[in-house]
């Protein structure tokens, strides 16, 4: 984020702790604190190698390859015992399977390979069946067959991930916000609109989809993203985000410190906003927005780039022959359905350039330069643009956005109610009260000032007559 933002005091922060952790290697190649190596843990390693990587990827710094390298050749020298023996390592190894295939990719050492072999045969059995109800567990780990695919090959490890998906969905997911209820574990019978998801939870499931967006291509996994980038992740931290909540639910309406156990699995102060509890969430939430935007352009077979995830922005990338083209999107997505790209380029170069249209989309549109192209364009799939482009040429992209309404069955025959990639929510009156000192970042408990108790009157099969759209 400092390097994109060119932040000369987040590069420095991130910076020293990268030094920190490099200057702590050893010869053996580990690196950190000799407890958790003592303890053979290398759960913390694993989340350290995450911000390693995209330290890498801002600077190029060789020393983040040699030292991958070192630690990873480490990993090789491990008795078997001592090798994810168990706890939060063995369930989110896939997280460790994520930065070998990451190493690999940039050094094709073929021994990494073979490490991935016994990290994925050392990892808890999510291939067969769920192996954790932890809520953060599954959001991290569900995935974890589906990496594995990349080496195998074997379409049954790719399946066990969508399987994993929607089990979990079918049971626990039976509402709006592209979330499940776990607030800790999900549980037998706590399955309604109440029941919440860690604010971990949502940038890791998050997180997920954008890795098997990478490795399927398939549009499902952006837009299960965008659902719980727009729907969910937005209420777990205050405006500013100098704060979050540990829990965030479809049906919220006071965020108060009472405990509210055992609707909520834990005890105590779950739901106001604090910039000091709930550690866990304080670390994790940081990466949500910053990978959300890393997965914005993607790279397509014969050096092309495609639009993958939509939001304002710029990217600059060698296309086709070699040529840098530089593409401005513009849009007020999701609140908005046009999206444009105006393309410069020093020369004209051919590439293609591929759109996704989302799922809940049935009537895209696409035009160049004025005019609107002819084409066979469905829904949850991919359009690619093949042409010579050249500099001053501009896409416009039509997602009209239609209400829709849906019935969850399971929730006693409820709806909510869509609109493109958004779900709505009542609009309730708020009265933020602070609650520590005014020295310190701000604690707040939210209340309601206004009436939240009501029934939804709506046509299901025709929502457009019971629900009119203002744009502001």
């Amino acid at each position: 984020l400092g390097h994109i933002l060119e932040d000369k005091r987040i590069m420095a922060e991130a910076g020293r702790w990268i030094e920190a952790v490099l200057a702590s290697q050893r010869e053996d190649g580990y690196f950190g604190p000799q407890a958790n190596k003592d303890k053979h843990d290398l759960w913390p390693n694993m989340v350290m190698l995450y911000a390693m990587r995209t330290y890498y990827e801002a600077t190029k710094d060789p020393r983040i390859i040699e030292a991958m390298t070192k630690y990873f050749r480490w990993q090789t020298t491990l008795p078997e015992e001592h090798f994810l023996p168990g706890s939060w390592q063995k369930t989110r190894a896939a997280d460790n399977l994520d930065s070998i295939y990451w190493l690999y990719n940039r050094t094709g050492d073929g021994w990494l390979l073979d490490l991935a072999k016994v990290n994925h045969s050392r990892t808890a059995n999510w291939t067969d069946h769920i192996a954790s109800w932890h809520g953060v567990n599954i959001c991290q780990c569900f995935r974890g067959p589906g990496q594995y695919y990349q080496q195998t090959r074997d379409i049954q490890h790719l399946k066990a991930a969508e399987r994993n998906y929607e089990t979990v969905m079918g049971i626990y997911g039976q509402f709006p916000g592209g979330m499940f209820g776990a607030d800790e574990n999900a549980r037998k019978g706590y399955i309604g609109p109440r029941q919440a998801a860690e604010t971990c939870s949502i940038v890791e499931f998050m997180h997920s989809h954008e890795i098997l967006l990478d490795i399927t291509g398939q549009v499902v996994w952006a837009d299960r993203c965008e659902d719980a980038a727009f729907n969910s992740l937005p209420a777990a931290m205050p405006p500013d985000l100098k704060a979050l909540h540990y829990l965030t639910a479809p049906n919220m309406v006071q965020l108060d410190r009472t405990s509210k156990a055992p609707l909520l699995q834990n005890k105590g102060d779950m739901l106001s906003y604090s910039p000091y509890r709930y550690r866990c969430c304080q670390h994790n939430v940081a990466f949500g927005w910053p990978y959300f935007a890393g997965h914005l352009w993607m790279a397509t077979p014969g050096n092309g780039l495609a639009a993958a995830i939509y939001a304002a922005s710029t990217v600059k990338a060698k296309v086709g022959d070699g040529t840098e083209v530089q593409i401005k999107e513009t849009t007020d997505y999701p609140f908005s359905d046009q999206i444009t790209f105006a393309l410069s380029m020093v020369k004209p170069v051919e590439f293609p350039l591929a759109l996704r249209i989302p799922g809940w989309c049935d009537e895209a549109t696409i035009g160049v330069n004025g005019k609107e192209l002819l084409l066979l364009i469905r829904p949850g799939r991919w359009v690619v643009l093949e042409r010579t482009w050249k500099d001053g040429d501009k896409v416009i992209l039509q997602l009209p956005m239609s209400i829709k309404v849906r019935t969850w069955a399971k929730n006693r025959n409820s709806l909510s109610v869509d609109r493109g990639p958004l779900t709505y929510s009542l609009k309730i009156g708020e009265r933020w009260e602070r609650y520590n000192k005014p020295d310190e970042w701000a604690r707040y408990e939210v209340f309601p000032t206004t009436a939240w108790n009501y029934a939804l009157i709506v046509d299901p099969e025709d929502p457009q007559k019971s629900i009119r759209v203002s744009d502001r």
